[in-house]
């Protein structure tokens, strides 16, 4: 049997195991074992508490506990004592994701409780929702009437078994919960739940499917309000390509639209990317004191070899938090804010004039960068990161094409691969702001109007900044700090 008290004995027992030469500087990682999807995201009593999907023994994917740490500012993290540990019979083989809310001064967490029915782990099981509460933040308590949500809840022409991720909101006095799923033939699917109480659950309706391009399930919905609008945003598995976007094998998206909670339907004409790197997954919502939606997400990838799972005894990471910002019709991510605290040892340079390839004069595993391009007479540009020798991140811009790229192909052990995206210049600029943390790499572009999120695993020695063109261009400015 699975405990709270046994996991964080485990993990306090065997730190000392690990192996810092990835380890992330300013961003959430597990203290030990893996870690996969945010949950919980919540600023609750004036902290942010972020729980996670944590198998707390081995560095690889296991039975779900919930782990849990709490933040003043979103970067620099406490852990805190494992929320959730599958010791019941309801949840036996996994405390999957869910969702936070406080009620009545109250911290309930709802998850999904999974359970193996017979030999084939990957296709024999059933998935249920459950409540866990506080009234300190930490320590926490299932009830006794779980599951508070049932597989005969579950309408007949949706897989019986893929029921998970309960995002719980509330409107107008009423509770409501998005769940992930699929109709068993190729589509993902979102249902919708009602209570009035969080504890007495009613099937509401289907709310969204796929339009036969968004994969064949979806997971970890996230349905929010911002300035007059629903957004909803999803987790799409083995969503095919399209042209550039969705290149991934599981992948992010959103859309802005309408929730009628009456008829329980969200209307929406469009969907985009959310990240269109090679690393991100499972985004989960909050909004703080200040008013600010934060969105954070796994910064990993599923069903590939994570290079910190031999010999390192961890794996996975948070993105870093990001501000969610309607533009028009579309939504806009932004670094929060806070990131400019940890800032050190600033250095500035502009007019740099570029044709071929420049050293910078600067280095570093772990620090924020502010670049300006003028793209000028050339083909190509851009800046390449962690370089020693041949070791290199390479991130581009293509004039050609008006394509900004990430190619990681020669940036150290770990996968290689490219993705790209279509960037706009703004009056002849781009505008990149970097951020690197020893293992990763985060590139918001033209004020956040993309993104796009990597993780690399470079050699020590590779610290060198370079900059390049194919043709002339130029250097409006280039600012880097330091993090620390």
């Amino acid at each position: 049997m699975y405990t709270r008290e046994n996991a964080d004995k485990f993990v306090e027992s065997r730190k000392y195991l690990l192996n810092g030469e990835y380890r992330l500087r300013y961003h959430l990682m597990s203290e030990f074992g893996w870690m996969n999807d945010p949950n919980g995201f919540v600023y609750y009593n004036g902290e942010y508490h972020m729980f996670y999907q944590h198998y707390p023994y081995q560095p690889v994917w296991g039975p779900m506990h919930w782990g849990h740490a709490v933040s003043r500012d979103l970067i620099e993290w406490k852990h805190l004592p494992v929320a959730l540990a599958p010791d019941q019979e309801y949840d036996r083989d996994g405390c999957f994701s869910g969702s936070a809310i406080e009620k009545d001064g109250m911290l309930y967490l709802m998850y999904t409780g999974h359970i193996v029915t017979g030999p084939d782990k990957d296709l024999h099981y059933i998935q249920n929702q459950n409540i866990a509460v506080s009234d300190d933040g930490v320590h926490f308590q299932k009830l006794a009437c779980n599951p508070v949500i049932r597989p005969e809840q579950i309408p007949a022409d949706v897989s019986q078994k893929d029921f998970r991720d309960p995002k719980v909101f509330e409107r107008d006095g009423v509770y409501y919960a998005v769940l992930g799923s699929n109709d068993g033939m190729g589509s993902g699917l979102l249902l919708m739940y009602r209570s009035d109480d969080l504890l007495n659950w009613t099937f509401v309706n289907e709310i969204a499917r796929s339009d036969g391009y968004m994969g064949d399930n979806w997971e970890c919905p996230d349905l929010f309000e911002l300035e007059g609008h629903d957004v909803l945003m999803l987790s799409p598995q083995r969503m095919p390509a399209q042209g550039d976007d969705f290149q991934n094998l599981h992948s992010t998206a959103y859309m802005i639209g309408r929730l009628d909670t009456v008829q329980g339907r969200f209307l929406y004409d469009q969907y985009e990317q959310i990240d269109c790197g090679f690393d991100f997954y499972a985004p989960q919502t909050t909004i703080d004191d200040k008013g600010r939606r934060i969105v954070i997400g796994w910064m990993e990838t599923w069903e590939t070899e994570i290079p910190t799972q031999l010999g390192h005894y961890w794996a996975g990471a948070m993105s870093l938090p990001r501000e969610v910002v309607m533009q028009g019709d579309k939504l806009f991510f932004k670094p929060i804010e806070e990131m400019a605290n940890y800032r050190h040892i600033g250095y500035e340079a502009s007019n740099i004039l570029l044709d071929g390839e420049r050293d910078l004069g600067v280095s570093g595993d772990c620090y924020e960068l502010e670049v300006v391009f003028r793209a000028d007479q050339a083909e190509e540009f851009g800046l390449k990161l962690r370089v020693s020798g041949d070791e290199e991140t390479v991130l581009s811009y293509s004039a050609a094409d008006g394509r900004f790229l990430f190619n990681r192909d020669k940036a150290g052990i770990g996968l290689g691969g490219e993705r790209r995206t279509k960037v706009e210049l703004k009056e002849g600029l781009l505008e990149l702001r970097i951020f690197v943390d020893k293992s990763s790499v985060e590139v918001f572009i033209q004020g956040g109007a993309k993104v796009m999120t990597g993780r690399i695993y470079p050699g020590a020695q590779s610290l060198g900044i370079k900059a390049y063109a194919k043709g002339s261009c130029s250097i409006v400015s280039f600012k880097k700090w330091d993090m620390q």
